[in-house]
């Protein structure tokens, strides 16, 4: 990595890294030659990112199309009250720059789909699988796989976390396991919940992230043993760990990107716009005495602070709580911003043939700044 000159900035700030016998300042020069693409910002993404950034990897490539709601300040400590409603991807960005001045990102404030992940993926050498749904863990695993770059893997779920590093060539040439070698195919839709159904430990994220960009830092400077050929589980509430052995599977075939939706056996109505309206139009409504429905997908304790006079019915109960959705007249689904209320709306949708569900636009916040100011933005 002679080619490679770390400023003296950079070596002050390094120093700690530097000291390290088996790291010392050529394992400095990968990072700084590395580019790492961090597919979603959020949970796992956070602490990966900033431990990245912190780090010294030189490229970061970050892909993510959400925007930040107050549900995710739980976990996501990139952000901030001041980022709600805001690009994900685009405030990671300047967080992270604000971090660490003597790195590159880049921004893809996009969904990842078979039409460009190729694409993407092929500028980077590692790729840090952040995501919560199984078809875009299928997704990247294919791409990775198909273009010859490590996937670093990390899932997250109420009290337990997994990591692994999958595609990996070690210094023999020998490639690794995938992801398909381990989940040759994805559970029955609806089957397994993500986080915003059945929770997440607020620091799990932290420490599962942590160990995610741990492996991604071995990847790139060769230093210690990585997690390829090994699943790592831990379970937060009991404290324990266990490591699984993960090995090829030669019936593994992957040719080409699919149609990874239908491989999941999501239906395409989660696809679908949904149906919004805005605050005024909702108070339109109010006052012209609409016969319809007002449901409150927040927590209790929200509630308690601010509220619509909606039905209160918290997001990971919706499901079980489908008897008390009408069938016969308009509903309208509130949140804070106006996220929550759209997941629960396309849970609804894609399970059940509901068409008369509304998204109150812009949520509570948008019902304070334009229609009365005297309900509280917590």
């Amino acid at each position: 990595m002679s080619e490679i000159k770390l400023s003296p900035e950079e070596l002050s700030r390094y120093s700690r890294h530097i000291a390290i016998p088996e790291f010392n300042i050529e394992g400095q020069k990968k990072l700084k030659a590395a580019r790492v693409l961090v597919v979603g910002s959020g949970g796992l993404g956070s602490p990966v990112l900033l431990y990245l950034a912190a780090a010294g990897v030189g490229h970061i490539g970050i892909v993510d199309f959400d925007v930040v709601d107050d549900s995710n300040l739980q976990r996501q400590v990139l952000f901030t009250v001041e980022d709600i409603g805001k690009s994900k991807a685009v405030t990671a960005q300047k967080r992270l720059s604000a971090l660490n001045p003597h790195i590159d990102i880049k921004v893809y404030n996009i969904r990842l789909t078979k039409d460009n992940a190729l694409a993407i993926i092929k500028d980077y050498d590692v790729v840090a699988d952040g995501t919560d749904n199984f078809p875009t863990r299928y997704l990247v695993n294919d791409a990775c796989v198909l273009l010859g770059k490590t996937n670093v893997y990390a899932s997250i779920f109420q009290f337990e976390g997994q990591v692994s590093v999958f595609n990996y060539e070690d210094e023999n040439g020998v490639v690794g396991p995938n992801y398909r070698d381990l989940f040759p195919k994805p559970p029955p839709a609806g089957l397994v919940p993500n986080c915003s159904e059945g929770g997440v430990l607020g620091v799990l994220p932290g420490i599962i992230g942590s160990l995610q960009a741990n492996e991604v830092i071995k990847v790139i400077t060769g230093v210690g043993e990585t997690l390829s050929g090994r699943l790592f589980l831990f379970d937060a509430a009991a404290f324990s760990t266990r490591i699984l052995k993960v090995v090829k599977n030669p019936a593994t075939k992957i040719e080409a990107l699919i149609d990874y939706e239908q491989f999941c056996g999501i239906s395409e109505v989660e696809e679908k716009a949904i149906k919004e309206i805005s605050v005024k139009e909702f108070k339109n409504w109010q006052d012209n005495k609409e016969d319809f429905q007002l449901v409150d997908v927040r927590e209790p304790y929200e509630f308690e602070m601010a509220n619509l006079s909606g039905e209160l019915i918290p997001l990971g109960e919706v499901l079980k709580n489908i008897d008390k959705f009408s069938k016969d007249k308009k509903v309208v689904i509130h949140c804070r911003s106006g996220k929550r209320s759209a997941d629960a709306i396309r849970e609804l949708e894609n399970l059940y043939p509901f068409e008369n569900l509304y998204n109150l636009k812009g949520g509570i916040l948008s019902y304070s700044d334009e229609i009365d100011n005297s309900i509280p933005k917590y």
